[in-house]
């Protein structure tokens, strides 16, 4: 037990840029940090923001954040005012944590939309349309960098992740990621027989900010059962074909592939990013 008989907490915000769309992934992220603070018998308190339809944002009392997915072109949002206060909200938690005088560093995680529009902010690489959309489950392939990245430890190479795309990462500018800090962890998988770049999967943007193209917080198990609604499966059927839907109920269901993933990479940032915070509350007896 816990010398003050009190749990200590762990506060999350979650920057929800899914648009008031229906999705997986704000379920998926709830469930993750509620097993997390299960396992480390930790109180949560997650706190949600809108960033897209109300322009919320969080302020700097929370340990960790995480910026979801979400729907449409990450290059279409160019000028807004939304994308105008996220972009002062990542360049405020970074002045944050150069400041010597504030103790506790603030982790960011961004996922998949969020992604794409850090790369854009912090200007590392180009962001383009693909030529058709990413849609399935598909094996990603580790950088040098990545061999040695905190949120891969435990995951083999290559690793299979849920990926849900129509824009891409691409021609990474490698005399901007040298003065940033910043590093490619891993790139979408090799396709020999089509003369494309292959995407840039994960990046580390700095000490304290990393993201992935992929959806790590994908749960197998919750989306397949999603994916066999009968609507669900009719949307995939007429927009990608009845093989495509199959191959994905049989790689989800995979203990290898997707739930894996899941079990890694988001724990893994958790754990990263409450290092401090658990050394300093974990008063056991």
């Amino acid at each position: 037990m816990y010398k003050n008989e009190q749990q200590p907490s762990i506060r999350v915000a979650i920057l929800d840029l899914y648009e008031g769309h229906a999705n997986q992934g704000m379920r998926c992220l709830r469930e993750l940090l509620q097993e997390f603070a299960r396992q480390h018998q930790l109180k949560l308190v997650c706190d949600e923001f809108e960033v897209r339809q109300h322009k919320q944002l969080p302020d700097f009392s929370y340990d960790l954040y995480i910026s979801s997915g979400g729907p449409g072109s990450p290059l279409d949002s160019e000028g807004s005012e939304w994308e105008q206060l996220y972009f002062n909200w990542i360049q405020q938690t970074i002045r944050f944590n150069e400041d010597d005088k504030n103790q506790h560093k603030k982790y960011v995680f961004f996922i998949c939309h969020s992604f794409q529009l850090a790369c854009r902010y912090f200007n590392i690489a180009k962001v383009t349309r693909r030529r058709s959309t990413a849609f399935g489950v598909f094996p990603v392939h580790m950088l040098p960098d990545g061999t040695n990245e905190p949120i891969f430890a435990g995951l083999q190479d290559p690793f299979y992740v849920l990926d849900s795309r129509d824009y891409q990462v691409v021609q990474p500018d490698y005399d901007k990621l040298q003065e940033l800090g910043a590093s490619l962890l891993a790139i979408e998988k090799e396709r020999p027989h089509v003369p494309l770049e292959r995407a840039i999967m994960g990046v580390r943007f700095n000490q304290y900010m990393v993201g992935t193209q992929f959806h790590p917080e994908a749960d197998a198990v919750g989306t397949s059962m999603y994916l066999q609604r009968d609507d669900r499966k009719q949307i995939v059927v007429d927009n990608h074909g009845f093989e495509k839907w199959q191959s994905m109920i049989e790689q989800l269901n995979d203990p290898d592939k997707i739930l894996y993933t899941y079990a890694h990479v988001i724990p893994n940032f958790l754990n990263l990013a409450t290092e401090q915070l658990l050394s300093e509350t974990q008063h056991v007896v």
